[in-house]
């Protein structure tokens, strides 16, 4: 297959490196100050790119920015993604990237091509839970003078980032509270042992909260839930930007809060790269075997 590899951190390089392994011909593109080379990848400049051979695009976890912007960090060029790109793609070329915006959106549902949001993918956000979880126990720790065992710990949101953040900071001691909407994740926090309480009363459940870590992507830890919370409180926010806390009124008052998307990436590039290889790997042969049938 031939694939082009537009922009990315040290996520990508995993990625390369098991595409060249399987066989792959890769193009990439904004990877010139990379000292390391692969075999079977070609470092392209994007408007030497024939957009007609590619089977498929691999963008960065953000995708692009809302002006067509690519995320190069192995490069000082801009790199823009446009409509006319993927115009050229063949009709079965598939673009993947981790996650959207209405400009990534827009081109590709213009260009009547296939987009691919992994991280909207179970299996991907589930084993990438496993890094974040390990980034945000380096962060609680970093940035608290107590322990996690024998702490009060208020997770917000039983989704598939939550269910890992709670159970692990349980495992490592703290006395965990988890906060959701749905009656079923109620059932189910109760299930795992845990406190649970619904959001509607959030302000009168972070009375005592040492820490408060949220994974719901709206906003939710807001200046009324702030001022309930002690000054002592480290609020670390795991949604996507740009996350779900007050930050400007939790400074006001002194309450430490960090917003901390994409942490697989910065605490453990090699296996979030890895996750992604894998899920990628699987869904191109996927796409090839239908191809191979359609044709047959």
């Amino acid at each position: 297959m031939q694939i082009a590899v537009i922009g990315g951190d040290a996520r990508q390089l995993e990625i390369i490196r098991q595409l060249t392994e399987h066989d792959a011909k890769l193009s990439l593109i904004g990877f010139e100050q990379l000292d390391h080379a692969f075999t079977g990848a070609t470092k392209e400049k994007i408007t030497e790119i024939d957009f007609s051979v590619q089977d498929a695009l691999i963008l960065p976890v953000r995708g692009t920015d809302a002006k067509g912007q690519v995320d190069t960090i192995f490069s000082s060029e801009k790199v823009f993604l446009t409509k006319e790109m993927l115009e050229k793609l063949p009709p079965h070329a598939i673009i993947f990237s981790g996650i959207s915006n209405s400009y990534l959106d827009e081109i590709t549902n213009e260009a009547d091509r296939r987009l691919v949001k992994l991280f909207e993918r179970d299996d991907v956000a589930i084993y990438n839970s496993i890094p974040t979880v390990e980034g945000t126990i380096m962060m609680v720790i970093q940035h608290t003078d107590f322990t996690i065992h024998g702490s009060n710990v208020s997770v917000l949101g039983l989704g598939r980032v939550g269910v890992t953040v709670a159970r692990t900071f349980q495992a490592l001691g703290a006395k965990v509270k988890v906060g959701a909407r749905k009656s079923e994740h109620i059932a189910r926090i109760t299930e795992m042992g845990l406190t649970a309480f619904h959001l509607n009363d959030l302000e009168s459940n972070v009375k005592d909260t040492d820490i408060c870590i949220n994974t719901i992507p709206t906003s939710i830890v807001t200046a009324s839930v702030i001022s309930k919370m002690p000054t002592h409180t480290l609020i670390i926010d795991l949604a996507s930007k740009p996350g779900g806390t007050d930050f400007r009124y939790a400074e006001k008052r002194g309450i430490k809060a960090l917003l901390a998307p994409s942490l697989p990436g910065i605490v453990a590039p090699k296996t979030a790269g890895q996750i992604l290889a894998n899920v990628l790997i699987k869904l191109l042969r996927e796409d090839m075997k239908k191809r191979e049938e359609n044709q047959s």
